[in-house]
């Protein structure tokens, strides 16, 4: 690509959405290659799935067209995430069903990247303060050491991270979710759209 600089390295970056995506490649583009990875089989309902994709898209294109940058996007699959989650549906959010989601997106992100020959791998989930930044990078850690690709360690909630988001949100006129993805019932109880979970 044209953008592409072979002093940086290739980054496989996975992203929950546009949102967090937008801050995160302002962080990133300048240090690395980016491909984005699109792969989240915790979103529910399908229809929310390809909402939150597109959105990716227009992101990409329309906000970012000089990056020229690649998304490697997954079809739905929802059923992987319902089997590894089978008996914590009832979880709270931020409960166990969270680091088992977490695991799932990155152990696929870091086949990926290895499949693909990428330098390393990243994720967008920390920029959110629903998130847990720490159990993140434990997960990450770990699947890199057991499929042998680097991993970014990340907090990008930091610096006001999260609060960039949502201006660039705005900047760019992007959709905003008001749940994660797997619980739809926390839509009801969100009424604050700038401070809603953002996957």
């Amino acid at each position: 690509m044209l953008w592409e600089d072979s002093k940086k390295q290739n980054m496989l970056l996975h992203c929950c959405c546009a949102p967090c995506a937008s801050y995160v490649l302002e962080c990133l583009l300048p240090q690395y290659n980016i491909t984005l990875l699109f792969y989240n089989p915790n979103i529910e309902p399908q229809e929310e799935y390809y909402k939150r994709k597109n959105e990716l898209n227009k992101l990409v294109q329309k906000s970012l067209p000089q990056y020229d940058i690649k998304i490697l996007e997954c079809e739905y699959d929802n059923t992987a995430f319902n089997n590894a989650v089978l008996s914590l549906r009832k979880e709270p959010e931020g409960g166990r069903r969270c680091r088992v989601c977490f695991d799932l997106r990155l152990t696929e992100t870091a086949r990926r990247a290895k499949a693909g020959k990428y330098d390393i791998f990243a994720t967008t989930l920390s920029v959110s303060p629903h998130k847990d930044a720490e159990l993140i990078n434990e997960l990450g850690s770990k699947i890199s050491d057991e499929l042998g690709v680097d991993y970014l360690q990340s907090n990008f909630k930091t610096n006001d991270g999260f609060k960039r988001s949502v201006e660039l949100s705005k900047d760019y006129g992007l959709y905003r979710q008001r749940y994660c993805g797997c619980n739809i019932n926390f839509i009801a109880n969100v009424n604050d759209a700038d401070n809603m979970e953002i996957n």
